[in-house]
């Protein structure tokens, strides 16, 4: 983090119709993932073995969604506020999820799994081109998210969130974090990781591939 005096904190025929059957029909609003893939939620345990040598790695449930990291609270709300799903494709309900993390001195790392609460979840590409920026607030800190290049997953629809948050305390000090998070949408689940990061850290911070590669390997991992 970093602060000064004043408390500022400094991504023929049968072919013809057929044809126009499909021009009339309406785009759809979300677009199908693959069939999804058995996925086993215990396995995300494993995945604390791809964190960073000498990182403290724990088990951590009632997080299930990225907002939950982002230093927001309980309830955030988004603007635009359909753009608050991506950041909480289940809404909340995180009586599901499980995950471990993992701290040390290049910033916190984390990996969790998901229940979907009504059905599979698919990715609105719509919604993704529509909210290529937006805010969330909640308590008393503000995010900033724009969305970055995901990592490819076969069978999954992915999305990447760089997020800043400015988080107020006493005394009119506000304290800034980077997160990277990088999410998988594999049907019946969610899955999605995140690396937590804050400025003037006096070591070399992981970098976003770091949370990327490890989504792909926490779906292996699940999937396995």
């Amino acid at each position: 983090m970093i602060v000064n005096r004043s408390g500022a904190v400094v991504i023929g025929a049968a072919v013809a119709v057929l044809v126009v059957a499909c021009a009339s029909s309406p785009i759809p609003k979300t677009l199908p993932t693959s069939l999804p893939s058995r996925v086993n939620p215990a396995n995300i345990r494993r995945v604390g073995a791809d964190l960073p040598r000498g990182y403290e790695v724990t088990k951590i449930t009632g997080i299930s969604a990225p907002s939950g990291i982002w230093g927001l609270g309980a309830g955030p709300t988004a603007q635009p506020a359909q753009c608050g799903v991506l950041a909480d494709p289940v809404h909340g309900r995180s009586d599901s999820a499980q995950g471990v993390s993992g701290s040390g001195a290049d910033g916190t790392v984390y990996a969790v799994v998901a229940a979907a609460p009504s059905g599979p979840l698919v990715l609105d590409r719509n919604l993704v081109g529509q909210c290529a920026q937006w805010t969330m607030r909640g308590g008393n800190a503000k995010a900033n998210v724009r969305l970055i290049d995901p990592p490819h997953i076969d069978g999954a629809e992915t999305l990447g969130m760089a997020t800043d948050t400015t988080t107020s305390v006493e005394g009119g000090i506000q304290i800034i974090s980077h997160t990277y998070t990088f999410s998988a949408y594999l049907g019946d689940y969610y899955a999605f990781t995140a690396l937590v990061t804050e400025p003037g850290s006096l070591h070399a911070p992981l970098t976003p591939r770091f949370a990327a590669d490890l989504l792909v390997k926490t779906v292996s991992v699940l999937r396995s």
